[in-house]
Formats: structure tokens, C-alpha cells, sequence
């Protein structure tokens, strides 16, 4: 049995693009990144074609039956999501696995931080396994625990306390910054769900830290009322003591304090591609996630989570023309499933998340193989310490969606 617990921190810098063939399937060994992957991966599976790995997954998926639950992230290309139970967005998926007591493994095909997740939500007895344990977040790596408590540390100093300071996590970060959360009265947010969890923070402190996406945190603010000269940023780039680079006077008057993080993917997109889109489709409606950079949010037609994109699309009329900012695979299969519809990414460049492209269908197969055989490999494991604090800001977001239900 593969395990593993919670790593530090990884390097930041990362590709902008993993693929230069698109976002069709090839043999694991023709991707250009495979060297910065699992590498431990039994050489079997390097050379095997899409046709052949979707044919053994879906033979070990069938021997395994109800014993083993697969969840597919929005983000995942079709070689994947085809197996999946069910798909969605992170928090989502993780619920969906804690209601399925009967699966004793939990396949999570998403990145480190969904399967820290799942971990902290499921039932002891079962087990989280990621297919490719290198498959991380790129935005999550830019809050390292160290620097959060470090920066804590420094806002205690200035403010006399951190009574009237309450840390908010955004889903997309790692299980240690959501025990920190539960350890200092604070709270985790999904990009669907954030306005509610501010207005919740806002009744709790005079002000909130949010990490590690400054978009999902500035225009959230901004569509509840703050003022972005209320929102300071954060620089974690520069040596402890300087505040992230703000003043006293900034940090004083602020109610939100952002943390300079960014997705990678979402930071693509530009208020340059919107024009280029309504200069080519003048009746084109614009719809972009809250990861967005704020100005491109502005110029948006229409601003929200995956799910919300997805819906969005769904329920357009026939014939409308959509321009999507977000990750390729989910704007692909948008277009398939709605073929009424012209439906394209802002983004002309065919560029998958990076990190959650590593979850190639060999990975897949090589442990969806290995549970039929009696092997796990690639189990995700959160050290007890981290679940208790962590699960405790997971249970108040849930708490605040059961009581606005």
C-alpha cells in the first residue's frame, strides 16, 4: 500500500499550459510534463492509448462495484469524467462521497486539496485515493502554512489581538490553513457560497484575512459593499516583518485583508479577450468565475462558480452565443452537451488547468487496478490533529448553508 499524509509546501512556479496537443487524451509518456509527475507509476501504463485505459477502468470500476465511489472535478477531460459517479465542484464532491457510507474507497479525480477534503468528510472506514498524488493546486501552494501563521503573528502585533480578525479559507487550500481556520474562530468558503460567509465573518469581527485567492476575495467584497480601498493586499513574497507590504494605515481601515494568490488559469483571462469576443459576437453574453481578475469580472455579463457556469449555459435560450471564463475541459463539454448553442472560451490558447491535467486516465487505471487486485496505492491520508480543527470550519460553512436553506 502507497500512502501519504499532507506535504509541505511545493514550488510555485508551474507551467502555464501542460498540453500543447489540445485536451485529447495521449499516451502518458508523450506528455510533455510527465517528468514533473507520480513517476512511480508501473512502467505498463506509459505507453497505453486512451482506447485501451478506458477499457481496463471500466472493467476494474465493474469488479468493484458499490465498494469504490469516483468523483470527477468540472476540470477533468472526458477520458475521466465518464467514469465518474458523479461530477461537480470540490466541496460538492466531497459531500457526495460522506453520503455514500456503503464505498470503502473514495477515488477523488481532482487535485490534493478535494481529496484532503473528502478525507476530513468521510466515515473512518473509508479510504481517499488520488490517482496522481502530484496533482496539487498551484493557488493553494501560494498560502503555506508558515507564512499564514507568520502573517497572523504580525496582524496580532499590530491590532493588539486577532479577537476582531477572522481568518476565511477559500475551499481551494490546504487541510493545515483549514485547521488554522477552526483554530482561530474562522470559517471555509466555496466560490458559490463566499458572500454568505462573509456577511457571517463581518458579525463576528471588525475584519476579515482571506486567503489564498485575492479575486474570489476582492470581488466578493466589492459585490457586497466594500470598498476595494477597504482590501489590502497581502505580499507573502516579502520577508516577515513588513507587513505583506501594506502600512499600518491600510491595514487599519481595512475590512478585508487579501492575500496575493491567484489561479493560474482564471488570471489568463483579460477585459482584451471580453472586447475580441463582442467585437466577433456582438449579442454574446459574458459569464466568468469569481477567480477572475476584478476588471474582468466588471466587464462580465454575468459572474459565478462552476456550477453556476453550468447552469448559466443550460439555460440560456437556443441559440444564444456564450463567451466562458474558466478551465477548457468544463467549456468543452459545455459545447457538447448544449450543441443549440454557441458556446466558446474567452482564452483562444487550449489550456488546461495544469495540475488537475495530471490526472491522466493511466493513473486511474493503474489504481482503480490495483483496489480490484487488494492493493491501495496513492491513499490520502490528513493527519488526525489537522481533521479535528479543520472539519470544525468545514462544519460552520455547512452550518451556514443549512440555516440559509
Amino acid at each position: 500500500m502507497v500512502t501519504t499524509t499532507t506535504p509541505g509546501p511545493v514550488l510555485i512556479p508551474q507551467l502555464q499550459c501542460e498540453s500543447d496537443v489540445g485536451i485529447d487524451t495521449i499516451p502518458l509518456t508523450s506528455e510533455v510534463s510527465f517528468g514533473s509527475w507520480q513517476r512511480d507509476i508501473p512502467d505498463a501504463y506509459h505507453q497505453l492509448g486512451s482506447e485501451e485505459l478506458v477499457t481496463r477502468v471500466r472493467a476494474a470500476r465493474a469488479a468493484l462495484g458499490d465498494r469504490v465511489v469516483v468523483l470527477g472535478h468540472h476540470y477533468q477531460r472526458e477520458d475521466i469524467i465518464q467514469f465518474a459517479d458523479e461530477r461537480g465542484d470540490s466541496f460538492m464532491l466531497a459531500q457526495y462521497a460522506a453520503e455514500r457510507p456503503e464505498s470503502e474507497f473514495i477515488v477523488f479525480c481532482g487535485v490534493h486539496f478535494m481529496a484532503e477534503a473528502a478525507d476530513i468528510l468521510s466515515a473512518p472506514h473509508q479510504q481517499v485515493v488520488l490517482p496522481n498524488m502530484e496533482a496539487g493546486c498551484s493557488m493553494a501552494d501560494m498560502a503555506a502554512p508558515g507564512d499564514v501563521r507568520a502573517a497572523w503573528r504580525e496582524l496580532e502585533d499590530l491590532f493588539g489581538s486577532g479577537d476582531d480578525i477572522i481568518p476565511v479559507t477559500y475551499m481551494n487550500s490546504a487541510a493545515s490553513l483549514k485547521a488554522f481556520c477552526g483554530e482561530h474562530g474562522g470559517v471555509v468558503c466555496t466560490s458559490s457560497n463566499a458572500v454568505e460567509v462573509l456577511e457571517w465573518a463581518f458579525t463576528q469581527g471588525k475584519r476579515v484575512f482571506f486567503f489564498p485567492d485575492q479575486h474570489l476575495g476582492r470581488n466578493t467584497g466589492h459585490a457586497m459593499g466594500v470598498p476595494l480601498e477597504e482590501m489590502t493586499l497581502w505580499n507573502w513574497r516579502l520577508p516577515a516583518g513588513n507587513l505583506g507590504g501594506a502600512t499600518p494605515e491600510d491595514l487599519e481601515r481595512s475590512r478585508i485583508i487579501l492575500w496575493q494568490g491567484h489561479c493560474s488559469v482564471h488570471q489568463r483571462f483579460s477585459t482584451t479577450q471580453i472586447d475580441t469576443a463582442r467585437e466577433q459576437y456582438p449579442d454574446a453574453k459574458i459569464v466568468v468565475h469569481p477567480e477572475c481578475r476584478y476588471e474582468v469580472v466588471e466587464a462580465a455579463d454575468a459572474v459565478g462558480s462552476t456550477a453556476y457556469i453550468a447552469h448559466y449555459v443550460a439555460e440560456a435560450p437556443a441559440g444564444s452565443v456564450i463567451g466562458v471564463g474558466t478551465e477548457i475541459n468544463l467549456v468543452s463539454r459545455l459545447a457538447k452537451e448544449h450543441p443549440d448553442k454557441t458556446v466558446f472560451c474567452l482564452d483562444p490558447v487550449v489550456c488546461p488547468c495544469s495540475t488537475m491535467y495530471r490526472v491522466h486516465p493511466a493513473y486511474l487505471a493503474w489504481v482503480m487496478e490495483s483496489l480490484a487486485e487488494g492493493r491501495v496505492v496513492n491513499r490520502l491520508v490528513v493527519p488526525e490533529e489537522e481533521q479535528a480543527n479543520a472539519r470544525i470550519a468545514l462544519e460552520r460553512m455547512l452550518a451556514l448553508r443549512r440555516a440559509g436553506a
